[in-house]
């Protein structure tokens, strides 16, 4: 988790370096520590030549409605058009007997917000957001349309920095297993897409993830629970963010559909 303070005309983390402002299109942008940006750098599999560029779409607007400087929604739409139409081709490449129908099912489900927020975690993009004072006490770091909305932002930035070669070898290193997995059955959802429905038909709050992880870094232990409300699911264990976070999904699905068949009965 990052702390901020004040530096000049904008807040920055107590553990990012120095200030930079020769982008006059981003304005003054915070520079991520070292240690923090090369993680990120490594789960994308692309190293920035312009820092001010990712420091940028790290920025969520609840920080800058608290502080001045610039969100990262530009970047976010820039994102989500590169990712719709690399997306597209990729599966318009890999699929040339399946129908329209199908390959617009496979696009929906690979570029879906929880699609997204499944990649921003396995690459803790989280860790990295700069968030308000509010939306970080609100756990907006564990957040599906934060994450899934930063993630967009991202790639905005591979895409601005590096080009739409270097943007298509990120998405087909972050990508190419879950485009193959959706393609097999196009019209299948998982427990978390499942839970996420359930709850909006039955006017429950968003479900909220939290993981964490125990043991060496070769065999790793991750427990998650979910919260819904006043409704807390959990713990479960798995040995990968998302085995975790699916089982505590499948036990607050169960839950909440078993709450829902009682009522009609």
């Amino acid at each position: 988790m990052m702390i901020w303070k004040t530096l000049g005309q904008c807040e920055m983390p107590l553990i990012m370096s120095s200030l930079v402002s020769t982008n006059p299109e981003l304005g003054k942008q915070p520079v991520l520590e070292k240690e923090t940006r090369l993680k990120l750098e490594e789960g994308i599999g692309y190293k920035f030549n312009d820092i001010e560029i990712l420091s940028n779409a790290l920025r969520h607007r609840s920080w800058c409605s608290e502080n001045k400087g610039n969100s990262n929604e530009r970047l976010e739409f820039l994102g989500d058009a590169v990712l719709g139409l690399l997306v597209a081709k990729k599966i318009f490449e890999n699929y040339p007997d399946k129908p329209e129908g199908d390959l617009a099912k496979i696009r929906s489900g690979v570029v879906s917000s929880q699609a997204l927020y499944e990649v921003a975690q396995e690459i803790d993009l989280g860790d990295a957001i700069a968030l308000g004072i509010g939306e970080e006490s609100a756990h907006g770091r564990q957040k599906e349309s934060i994450l899934a909305d930063s993630f967009e932002a991202l790639l905005g930035a591979v895409f601005l920095d590096g080009g739409i070669e270097t943007a298509k070898l990120v998405i087909e290193r972050l990508f190419s297993e879950k485009i193959a997995l959706t393609a097999l059955e196009p019209g299948l959802m998982d427990y978390k897409t499942r839970l996420q429905e359930l709850t909006v038909q039955i006017s429950e709050p968003a479900p909220i993830y939290f993981v964490d992880a125990d043991g060496p870094d070769h065999e790793k232990r991750f427990c998650a629970t979910v919260e819904i409300g006043t409704h807390r699911f959990g713990p479960t264990y798995g040995t990968s963010k998302k085995k975790a976070e699916q089982e505590a999904a499948n036990l607050a699905y169960s839950f909440f559909e078993f709450e829902e068949k009682g009522k009609k009965n």
